[in-house]
């Protein structure tokens, strides 16, 4: 990689180091030198411990479980550090935002966080965010800079068009998801189907309806994250009672909190793919379990950034 126009360099928080390791490699780059600790009583001490300079920085990190509100501190503070010490643009590399599902008031006197965390980013000083599959797009009209999305859906379908399997349909698990996975299904030419759960009154169990047809067929549900895993869960036993032959999972973010991956672990799921963009510690990883990595991806989007290039382009 040419960096002999202007200096560039990548710094990381202690959410995901190893797939900013995983982008360095593939940039060819370093990770710069910086330490992210804590005092004492808890506050977050950062320190950069080389010259940024007029340099463009690209700081990494995902605002997610466990330490979701610790992350997001570090994000802010390496921003405002850079900022502080003459970097030129920094640019915030935030693989899985965290907050982005308070994206609306859905009651009275809720909070719009994912608007919140938007102007924290901004105020911090960073000039640009680039982020993968946003809980909810209109997520990037949120910021008064620059928002480059990613996505995941071509490196899963990469994945699962490579497996070569025979009667595919595409589930979408509720009505949410269809975009991304009619978008899916026209990659890997499969059917596309999507589940209508409906709860007909409080505390009476879930009527989930097919609208489309699996019978006899192997499915792929999608979906942009699996949290607790009861979406995910409910569709597999859904689809199996309407006659799906084997049931594969995927998601960009593994969020998989609470009871997730004892869900996971009594579901009829073949296979759950999933990508990197939230570090998995080895408790959570399963036998069925395929990790991706977003890293090539996210590689190519900064030297696109840093080039003055398309970045729409990776995904013609």
């Amino acid at each position: 990689m040419n960096v002999e126009k202007r200096k560039i360099k990548v710094f990381a928080g202690n959410s995901n180091k190893e797939l900013a390791l995983k982008i360095c490699k593939e940039l060819d780059l370093p990770l710069g030198d910086a330490s992210v600790d804590s005092f004492s009583d808890g506050e977050i001490a950062v320190n950069i411990d080389e010259s940024v300079r007029g340099a463009d920085v690209y700081v990494i990190q995902s605002t997610s479980a466990p330490l979701v509100n610790r992350y997001l501190m570090e994000l802010l503070i390496l921003i405002d550090a850079l900022k502080r010490a003459s970097a030129a643009r920094i640019n915030a590399v935030i693989p899985y935002y965290g907050y982005a599902r308070q994206d609306r008031k859905a009651k009275a006197r809720d909070p719009i966080s994912a608007k919140l965390v938007a102007n924290l980013l901004t105020t911090a000083g960073a000039d640009r965010v680039v982020s993968m599959d946003l809980h909810a797009s209109q997520i990037q009209g949120y910021f008064d800079i620059p928002v480059d999305h990613l996505l995941g859906v071509p490196i899963l379908a990469k994945y699962f068009k490579e497996l070569h399997l025979k009667d595919v349909a595409v589930v979408s698990p509720d009505l949410g998801s269809v975009t991304r996975a009619r978008k899916f299904a026209d990659i890997i030419d499969a059917s596309l189907a999507i589940i209508d759960k409906r709860r007909p009154k409080a505390n009476v169990a879930e009527v989930m309806n097919l609208i489309g047809d699996v019978n006899g067929k192997n499915v792929i549900l999608i979906d942009d994250m699996i949290d607790t895993a009861g979406t995910i869960t409910q569709g597999v036993k859904a689809l199996k009672e309407f006659g799906a032959k084997d049931v594969y999972a995927c998601c960009t973010h593994p969020v998989l909190s609470g009871p997730a991956i004892e869900r996971l672990k009594d579901s009829k799921i073949k296979e759950i793919v999933v990508l990197d963009t939230i570090l998995l510690p080895e408790e959570k990883k399963l036998p069925n379990m395929k990790i991706l990595s977003v890293a090539p991806i996210f590689a190519e989007a900064i030297k696109r950034i840093y080039g003055n290039e398309s970045v729409s382009k990776l995904f013609d």
